[in-house]
């Protein structure tokens, strides 16, 4: 059980929660209307780092949804953000990636790109991998350099279903190189925290809604935060009655969410009329 009346904040996945591919999924826009009249705020964090906020911003405008780049947390920014703390500024990194992960890392001048003496190999999505850029980042692993994998998602949905993800390209490395990456991504809360941040709200008032039982549900378990599975992208209903992570509630979608968020709304709405000593008014019913 979730209780809605408490929520101050909520955080969506964006694949296989918001959409699929470049299609809205059902219910999201009534859904983020009702978090504007009930004056709930959102945010997105996603694993995939393949676009920047901006990026993801314009894509999410071309689908009618507007979210701000500024509510856009990427493994990506994440990934920036955890690594700047841990390494010196012109530190050398070799990128396996896309432009999300490559503006997080290169905007500042803080890290300096290098194929051939790279400190670091920074790994996530890359829907355009060569044979050539695993070769070069395993040489450079096998040399010494760190790794460090944006995110663990072996799989993300795409709309002719599920599609490879940054987690495994990370297999193949570390098949090629026998070490075990550092992970910044979902399900470690970081995201989730520098998220709930940006909204103001404390992590228990935060609702996290995803997809994935591993990454979505279990990182918010990690932050401290209820979280809600929708059945519209990578887990099942099976997988989440029966497995080791569980979340608060299962819905079919975000309109089958809405409509028990709704509800909650209605339902304590009228417990507040009757516990003041009000006159309800009987609503009509088409």
């Amino acid at each position: 059980m979730i209780a809605f009346t408490t929520i101050k904040a909520v955080l969506f996945d964006m694949d296989g929660v918001l959409y699929r591919g470049n299609q809205p999924l059902a219910g999201v826009r009534e859904l983020l209307a009702f978090l504007d009249e009930q004056s709930v705020g959102y945010a997105c964090i996603t694993n995939n780092a393949s676009m920047t906020p901006a990026q993801y911003e314009a894509k999410l405008a071309r689908m009618g949804l507007h979210v701000p780049a500024g509510r856009v947390i990427t493994s990506a920014i994440a990934t920036g953000r955890a690594l700047r703390a841990m390494y010196p500024r012109g530190t050398r990194v070799y990128i396996v990636g896309m432009e999300g992960l490559r503006e997080a890392l290169l905007h500042d001048g803080h890290f300096v790109e290098d194929d051939r003496a790279a400190e670091v190999v920074v790994q996530g999505a890359d829907f355009a991998l060569t044979y050539n850029t695993l070769r070069t980042a395993t040489l450079l692993i096998r040399a010494g350099a760190h790794f460090v994998a944006t995110n663990p998602d072996r799989t993300f949905p795409s709309e002719e279903g599920l599609i490879p993800g940054a987690g495994a390209i990370t297999a193949a490395l570390v098949a090629a190189t026998d070490t075990q990456p550092l992970v910044i991504g979902k399900p470690a809360p970081t995201m989730f925290q520098v998220a709930a941040e940006t909204l103001g709200a404390p992590a228990t008032l935060v609702l996290v809604i995803g997809d994935r039982l591993d990454t979505d549900i279990a990182g918010a378990a990690a932050a401290g935060m209820p979280a809600a599975l929708v059945l519209t992208g990578v887990s099942s209903r099976a997988e989440a009655e029966t497995g080791p992570v569980r979340p608060a509630a299962i819905y079919a979608d975000l309109g089958e969410l809405l409509e028990d968020w709704r509800a909650k709304v209605v339902l304590s709405s009228d417990r507040q009329l009757e516990e003041g000593g009000e006159t309800r008014i009987p609503r009509s019913h088409a």
